[in-house]
């Protein structure tokens, strides 16, 4: 089967996203699983490789199907031209997050057309974002609204566990509310679809309690009697196989020791914690219901130690890897 053409966004030029993306693409074993390649500003990575002591050529590209694909050569797309010499490490700025705006639409326009196959996300600035007029919160809005995909499940994997997430970035007392046997059903749902996508016939999808216990009969809220039961008997009606719900404080332990095939997380924290525990590195973010895969590093742009050279690139490789693994699955169950 062949590889899958990869595109790389580099994030914010003033973060750690230009140098974990062109160490990222020193690694044997990126290169053993895809086709993978930079948009960026070419010169933020050739600053980027000089703060990593990486001495490889430049191949600039305007299409996929223009690059060369080998270590000792980084394949760039470059978005245009900016004024990269007013550009601070540690800072939030406009021009930074026009630049990163700019990589992601040429990411989504590349695999809108079809021609990439996978996209990884170096880390954005949300606030630098917001000042070039951005209304999406983050990566996967953006994603989702300019794909035009009915939804965008985001998915933590690491090791063995897969947990989405309900919600993620409100408030908790929202998250609550959210919370309801509407959208947990909703969530199921496009979760079993995800799964079965993948060549599981039958997937065990963990709902996650709210309250501790699981409320213990109403004794510590209602939530799981009004909305998650409900929901759960719902979608075990339609054919899904939902169990549930699973107090918080085991069902992570619970999937770690192989039951369950994804566990649905109600909200942030709930979900984080327990992965980001488990490995801070190799915690990684898929995000499903767009028309490519798309993965992402699950820490931010790190302005404290940009430019310094001791960002490491441990998480960019394991969303590269991991993203192009599940890309191959899916090819294999349609194949099927």
């Amino acid at each position: 089967m062949r590889k899958p053409f990869t595109a790389v966004t580099t994030g914010d030029p003033a973060g750690i996203g230009p140098e974990i993306c062109v160490e990222a693409l020193t690694k044997a074993e990126v290169y053993d699983k895809m086709n993978p390649f930079l948009i960026g500003d070419e010169t933020v990575i050739r600053k980027a490789m000089k703060v990593k002591n990486i001495d490889y050529q430049i191949h600039l590209i305007q299409d996929p199907q223009e690059g060369l694909y080998q270590r000792g050569t980084i394949d760039l797309m470059t978005t245009g031209d900016y004024d990269v010499d007013s550009i601070e490490y540690g800072k939030v700025q406009k021009l930074c997050g026009r630049m990163a705006m700019d990589f992601i639409m040429r990411a989504i326009e590349l695999g809108n057309e079809g021609k990439v196959d996978v996209v990884g996300t170096a880390p954005i600035n949300k606030q630098a974002i917001k000042l070039v007029g951005v209304p999406e919160p983050g990566h996967t809005e953006i994603f989702q609204d300019y794909t035009h995909s009915k939804y965008a499940l985001t998915m933590f994997n690491v090791e063995n566990m897969r947990v989405f997430f309900l919600s993620r970035h409100i408030s908790l007392q929202n998250a609550i509310k959210f919370a309801n046997k509407e959208h947990c059903l909703e969530f199921l749902t496009n979760i079993d679809e995800v799964m079965r996508s993948l060549g599981l016939k039958h997937p065990e999808i963990a709902l996650a309690a709210l309250n501790p216990h699981g409320s213990d009969n109403g004794l510590f809220g209602t939530e799981e009697h009004d909305e998650l039961i409900p929901a759960v008997k719902e979608a075990q009606a339609r054919g899904i196989n939902a169990v549930g719900p699973v107090p918080a404080d085991s069902v992570f332990w619970k999937m770690r020791k192989g039951h369950y095939d994804a566990i649905l997380s109600l909200y942030h924290d709930q979900g984080h914690i327990a992965c980001k525990t488990l490995d801070f590195e190799k915690a990684i973010t898929i995000t499903w219901g767009l028309p490519f895969m798309r993965s992402a590093v699950d820490h931010g742009t790190a302005f404290d130690i940009a430019g310094k050279g001791i960002a490491q690139a441990v998480s960019m490789v394991e969303s590269l890897t991991v993203a192009c693994d599940y890309w191959q699955m899916q090819q294999k169950a349609k194949a099927k």
